[in-house]
């Protein structure tokens, strides 16, 4: 199978606050260094990491540094990352919106992108000419444009507005009608940012099938970043995983999401630290039926999660909620306790046999609901269920689901 791209060497420097090097002797040091001299940019050679949570001593940052892989014809690639990891300064440098700092990409045919609401769209321009004018960048003819539109326009589901001007549309119809035209002009490599989240479910659904089209079934090659594991896993079959900058893993999309889930959670216990908030966490703790703080519960014990509470103030309707995940982070349920007066210790219980075996997480806030929030669990609290030789164990399949619900059957 051939390379579709290549990423090599590619690190992208950035300044905080600032565009140039500060002074004008650093930025005439840099262009003499650089174009006369042809020796390395001094300024590459200073800068930290892209920790966005902490305050550094440089105010020089990587938001990508030393990137090197490659990517095969017809595979879907998940680009899995925290906020900040750098996933979309990797899809905006592929895409050309910006360059590298060092490094370059090969990369064989077309690219089309979607990597924010409006990529590509002229706002006083109407839908249809958005469509040929993104045709005619990417090099086709108005022939071949003219050809996909009828395909465009019923899949974007906006010909009411197709002849409108895309500064009326929503951020939906936007998304719908980019998305479509993305995909439908027969690029060899498909780029997509986040941005499909913006869309509403069954939309999110008709793309996700597309993109399976473009590549199982056409060949193409597709980039995705999601933060959403379900679509990633369903969609992708290879995945990296960046991590301040850096790759720090490439692999199966399953190893990835696994090992990407796993380093995101701290176990099944964490201490807080926010003790300035009105009220915040002591300790979050995931324990079993004889409160033992444990990550391996067995299927026939049950979950209980312990909340340890403190008060600098009492706040009204403040309410203390935790959502439940499965192993690929869709959600299961979300639960919530309205706090009494000075309630420095709640557990939630889940009952046995609730769950069936498998890796769960959970994540709780607190929080005033549909206003504020008050503190905020910094991790995913991670425990799994174990088998136990039950009857239930025949029914533990990932396509059959995670809850063991015995309904009432009447006749």
């Amino acid at each position: 199978m051939s390379t579709s791209i290549k990423f090599e060497n590619i690190s992208k420097q950035y300044r905080l606050g600032l565009v140039s090097t500060k002074t004008l002797s650093h930025d005439l040091n840099r262009w003499w260094t650089t174009n006369i001299r042809g020796k390395e940019d001094p300024y590459l050679k200073i800068g930290e990491v892209n920790d966005r949570a902490h305050k550094g001593e440089s105010d020089y940052v990587w938001a990508l540094k030393d990137i090197d892989f490659k990517v095969e014809q017809g595979d879907v690639l998940g680009i899995i990352g925290k906020n900040g990891a750098g996933k979309s300064t990797l899809l905006k440098i592929l895409s050309k919106v910006t360059t590298p700092t060092t490094g370059t990409i090969k990369a064989a045919g077309r690219i089309a992108s979607l990597l924010e609401v409006g990529t590509g769209f002229h706002p006083e321009m109407t839908g249809r000419e958005n469509i040929f004018m993104n045709g005619a960048i990417m090099g086709m003819t108005k022939r071949e444009i003219a050809s996909k539109l009828d395909e465009i326009v019923d899949f974007s589901g906006v010909e009411r507005y197709l002849d409108t001007p895309a500064k009326r549309y929503s951020s939906g119809m936007t998304v719908r009608l980019g998305f479509a035209i993305a995909a439908h002009l027969e690029p060899e490599i498909l780029v997509v940012d986040e941005v499909l989240a913006v869309g509403d479910a069954e939309f999110q659904k008709k793309a996700i099938g597309k993109m399976q089209d473009v590549s199982k079934g056409e060949g193409r090659t597709v980039l995705f970043v999601s933060h959403n594991m379900g679509s990633i896993s369903m969609l992708c079959n290879k995945g990296i995983i960046l991590s301040k900058g850096e790759l720090s893993f490439t692999g199966k999309i399953e190893e990835c999401v696994s090992k990407y889930i796993t380093e995101g959670s701290r176990e099944s216990v964490w201490v807080g630290s926010n003790f300035k908030n009105d009220i915040y966490y002591k300790s979050v703790s995931i324990l079993n039926n004889a409160n033992q703080i444990i990550d391996s519960i067995a299927f026939d014990d049950s979950v209980r999660l312990k909340f340890e509470l403190g008060y600098n103030r009492n706040i009204l309707n403040a309410t203390l909620s935790f959502t439940l995940f499965d192993s690929k982070l869709n959600a299961i349920f979300t639960s919530h306790h309205l706090l009494k007066y000075d309630e420095v210790s709640v557990t939630a219980v889940l009952p046995k046999e609730f769950l069936l075996p498998g890796n769960y997480f959970i994540k709780p806030i607190l929080h005033v609901p549909n206003l504020r929030f008050i503190d905020n669990c910094e991790t995913l609290l991670a425990f799994r269920i174990e088998d136990t030789g039950s009857e239930h164990s025949f029914y533990n399949r990932p396509e059959l689901g995670v809850l063991n619900i015995n309904p009432v059957w009447i006749n």
